[in-house]
């Protein structure tokens, strides 16, 4: 049986779409068993239908504060028995009554090379600091923001000209190669964590064939010793 994920979404849906392909690629061992949105017609949700994925739209205006807001979230997401829940773009900051309903199943991807910059407009406080160096960040989802265990991170430079939309366009390509990668790996069973570092079992790893997305994270990554990898 497939591994089953949820996604939550509020916009529109771009990393979904890299889920998306990639499931349809057979590149991402998973199915998509439902879209979750805080918001009525997301774009996002045009890009499930098209799939023939379920989408809920769970409507933040009948529930009188977050806690109860997330319950019923948590309720709509247990309904579809997913094994790990993504977000991707979901613009609410979760509770623990939801986070607690899935503990250590939900991931996230950050626009920003965590620890660093964590929170809204990530790339604009890259280079409001002058960094060099940016990207994007997956991780596991804990009561802080932006503060769980990272699973894969891919970086980008930063260069003098960059405004925020431009370097945001260049981490976004980034990012589409990167949640699909971190996905595999956990429908694989390879990802353990001690204390707050995600190990990654590479032993015996097969590239999935097409285009296994791993791999193509791998091919944007320094050449990482002991990783079998075939073109």
């Amino acid at each position: 049986m497939k591994h089953r994920l949820a996604v939550l979404v509020s916009g529109r849906g771009t990393n979904l779409q890299a889920i998306i392909d990639a499931v349809a690629r057979g590149s991402l061992e998973m199915e998509i068993v439902g879209v979750f949105s805080d918001r009525p017609e997301p774009y996002a949700f045009r890009r499930a239908r098209e799939r023939s994925i379920p989408v809920v739209f769970v409507d933040p205006a009948g529930c009188p504060d977050r806690q109860e807001y997330d319950a019923a979230l948590a309720r709509e997401v247990s309904s579809f028995q997913a094994d790990t829940i993504a977000l991707a773009g979901f613009m609410r900051v979760l509770t623990p009554v939801f986070l607690n309903a899935f503990q250590g199943k939900i991931v996230n991807i950050h626009p920003a090379l965590l620890p660093a910059f964590p929170g809204l407009e990530g790339q604009r406080q890259a280079i409001d600091r002058g960094v060099h160096y940016s990207g994007c960040t997956v991780h596991f989802v804990d009561a802080g923001v932006d503060a769980g265990p990272i699973i894969l991170q891919s970086v980008v430079p930063v260069y003098q000209s960059d405004t925020p939309e431009a370097l945001a366009k260049r981490i976004l390509a980034k990012e589409h190669l990167t949640y699909p990668a971190a996905l595999q790996l956990l429908a694989e069973g390879r990802l353990s964590l001690e204390g707050r570092r995600v190990i990654i079992n590479w032993e015996g790893r097969i590239p999935l064939q097409p285009g296994d997305c791993v791999l193509e994270w791998l091919k944007i990554k320094d050449i990482i010793k002991g990783v079998p990898v075939c073109d």
